[in-house]
């Protein structure tokens, strides 16, 4: 074998003993060094080199002895390799990594020294071992606290390996854990123009910045660590840590954030022409909430937060956003309106009767089972408008607005978080009906698939969907890749449309042109779109608008009740192809329950006879007044109910 070195002074490090300039001491010390047993080196100095030729075809070779010790090492198991390693030396001299690899034993146990002394051979026998050079750069650095010496051994790994990214991290990371931060990050960057997809160098990076406060940079480079690390790497946890520890120190300084949020509603109220409010409220459900003036009969637009939620400019922005999306699509005639009313919510309860036979037989209460159905149905409603739109906003805050990142992944973290536990919580699973639920945890996985596109967070094996519930989302969320290249104002309907279908989910809503559902005056179209508070006491939806208002508000006397004539009218559409006989058992039915007495803005109810339908308190009684009016119009006087001028206006729109 040839073993080369260069007279220069890392020779010197290497055999501090003998004066490099004296050419006889250097070719003495260098042939007893390298002779072994009798086999004498041939030693000769060229200029600047020095140049060993040694007969090693005598010395025994021991590959298989050598691959035991690296998997002991591995394991940690240094007693078993020790005995194995010096053996080897003993048999094989010249093996430089043998000696790298006792080093490497020796200053795991505390010992630096000796450490020192084998990695100095290491080195004799192969000056271009990189690792036995960094190592050795390792322990001056940390161990004798010899920063100098330290970086001689640091260099000269790199004139071996210019190329070396992770002896370049390493340097770095050592000169960090000094304190040196500006000498390492240079380091660093420079690992970072060798291979760019090397984590543990940005996440070095982020812990750097944190450091110096320049939390924006840290949140860049930890997201980045994020991105391209292997979840099951140790390094994704403290990357994970690192880039939850940056967030939210930047999110509790949100001067800057507000400032964002505010010159975007101005922006916003300049082309809507209506101001709008931004109001803490503890009453919503969601975390946010943009209500539209028109709906509500005022004179401004609202944005609600709730305060629970942390990270509300992001929360502000997202429901602004939901704004800039129906002003551009006004502008083109292609806004829509998302709505649901009592047959769609029929068609649900229907589709679920299973699941509801299942809670009756565990005892539970018809409020219970109302209120929980009621949830299901509101939920799935909300959950397969809003998830499209969603994926819309949050892929546009993120390219512009880069200053509000922080604030979006804690918030999409927490979101995806409580999509994990509302389709895997044991008693919600046994509860929902399997549809409901396979739909529900698609949607969930499809917004974890953004959260892992945007921050590299990849949560979705967490939600144990089966392959075709993965798939299912990978084909979602593919459409809305593809979407997003070059969506059009109001494109974002059509993938609520194609998500419904996909899901089976069209049947419990309807998405319409807005301009064409606004200019409806007719009754049918009243009769479609009302929802389940006909009174407006909790909150108004786009059904109530102007048009039709004015035509009720013209119908109104004192004691009039419009819910009421709404109901009758439904209830006359229902009975109207039924014999009077099947009419007259639904209405002794009503009257039999009613015997325990009906609240009007109370529970709702079910009937035998109808059992396809949840009826509201007004809603009960107005078909308990229709069903008598025509089945046992002799007795109606004596329900007492009065609703006489209800049925009349009733009776005159249902002719029309």
């Amino acid at each position: 074998m040839k073993i080369i070195h260069r007279i220069d002074s890392f020779l010197e490090l290497l055999f501090p003993s003998i004066d490099i300039h004296n050419q006889n001491e250097v070719i003495d010390t260098f042939t007893k060094y390298y002779t072994y047993s009798s086999y004498k080196p041939n030693v000769v100095i060229d200029g600047e080199w020095v140049l060993v030729d040694i007969d090693t075809s005598k010395i025994i070779a021991q590959e298989k002895e050598f691959n035991r010790v690296v998997a002991f090492c591995e394991k940690g198991q240094f007693r078993e390799a020790k005995p194995i390693l010096q053996n080897l030396i003993k048999q094989n001299p010249t093996h430089s990594d043998s000696y790298r690899i006792m080093g490497q034993i020796l200053s795991d146990e505390g010992n630096q020294d000796e450490a020192v002394d084998y990695l100095i051979d290491a080195l004799r026998w192969d000056a271009k071992n990189g690792w036995a050079l960094l190592m050795m750069g390792n322990i001056f650095a940390k161990f004798k606290d010899d920063v100098p010496t330290a970086m001689k051994y640091y260099d000269q790994a790199l004139v071996v390996n210019p190329n070396d990214n992770i002896t370049m991290n390493n340097i770095g990371a050592n000169l960090m854990q000094q304190g040196k931060l500006d000498e390492a990050t240079k380091y660093f960057i420079e690992a970072l123009k060798i291979n760019d997809q090397y984590p543990n160098t940005h996440y070095a990076l982020g812990l750097i910045a944190e450091m110096q406060n320049d939390l924006h940079s840290a949140f860049f480079s930890a997201i980045k660590a994020l991105k391209i690390c292997d979840i099951k790497n140790s390094l994704f946890k403290n990357a994970l840590s690192l880039v939850v520890s940056i967030s939210n120190r930047i999110t509790s300084q949100d001067d800057e954030a507000k400032r964002i949020y505010r010159k975007f509603r101005h922006q916003l109220e300049f082309e809507g022409g209506v101001e709008i409010e931004i109001i803490e409220s503890k009453e919503i459900k969601t975390a946010a909430r943009f209500q539209f003036a028109e709906n509500y009969n005022r004179e401004k637009h609202r944005v609600l937060f709730n305060p629970e939620y942390k990270c509300i400019p992001h929360l502000i922005m997202h429901e602004l956003m939901h704004y800039r999306y129906v002003l551009d699509a006004r502008k083109s005639n292609a806004n829509h309106i998302f709505f649901s009313n009592s047959e769609h919510k029929n068609l649900f309860i229907a589709s679920i009767k299973a699941s509801i036979d299942k809670l009756k037989k565990k005892g539970l209460s018809d409020e219970i089972i109302a209120d929980f159905v009621n949830g299901m149905f509101d939920g799935i409603n909300t959950q397969i408008f809003n998830a499209p739109i969603d994926l819309f906003i949050e892929a546009d805050l993120h390219e512009q607005f880069s200053e509000l990142r922080p604030f979006q992944f804690l918030s999409l973290y927490r979101f995806v978080n409580e999509g994990l536990d509302s389709v895997t919580n044991s008693n919600i699973v046994e509860l929902s009906p399997k549809e409901v639920l396979m739909a529900n945890k698609v949607l969930n996985i499809v917004t974890a698939m953004q959260l892992k596109e945007l921050y590299g967070l990849d949560l979705i094996n967490e939600f144990k969907a089966t392959k075709s519930e993965i798939e299912l989302a990978k084909e979602l969320y593919t459409e809305f890749q593809e979407y997003k290249i070059d969506r059009k104002a109001g494109e974002e309907y059509e993938l609520i449309r194609h998500w419904a279908q996909d899901l089976k989910l069209d049947k419990y809503s309807t998405v319409e042109l807005e301009s064409k559902f606004r200019k409806k005056t007719d009754f049918d179209s009243l009769l479609t779109n009302i929802e389940n508070d006909p009174f407006g006491v909790e909150e108004p939806d786009p059904a109530k608008e102007r048009e039709m208002n004015q035509f009720l508000e013209s119908q109104k006397e004192i004691g009039l009740n419009m819910a009421v004539v709404v109901y009758m009218i439904d209830a006359m559409r229902f009975f109207k192809d039924k014999t009077k006989e099947s009419v007259k058992q639904i209405a002794m039915e009503i009257a039999m329950q009613g015997t325990q007495g009906y609240n009007p803005e109370g529970k709702q109810y079910q009937l035998k006879t109808i059992p396809d339908k949840i009826f509201s308190g007004y809603q009960i009684l107005a078909y308990y007044y229709v069903s008598w009016a025509i089945a046992i119009p002799d007795m109606l006087s004596q329900l007492q109910l009065p609703f006489d001028e209800e049925y009349q206006l009733a009776l005159t729109i249902n002719q029309k």
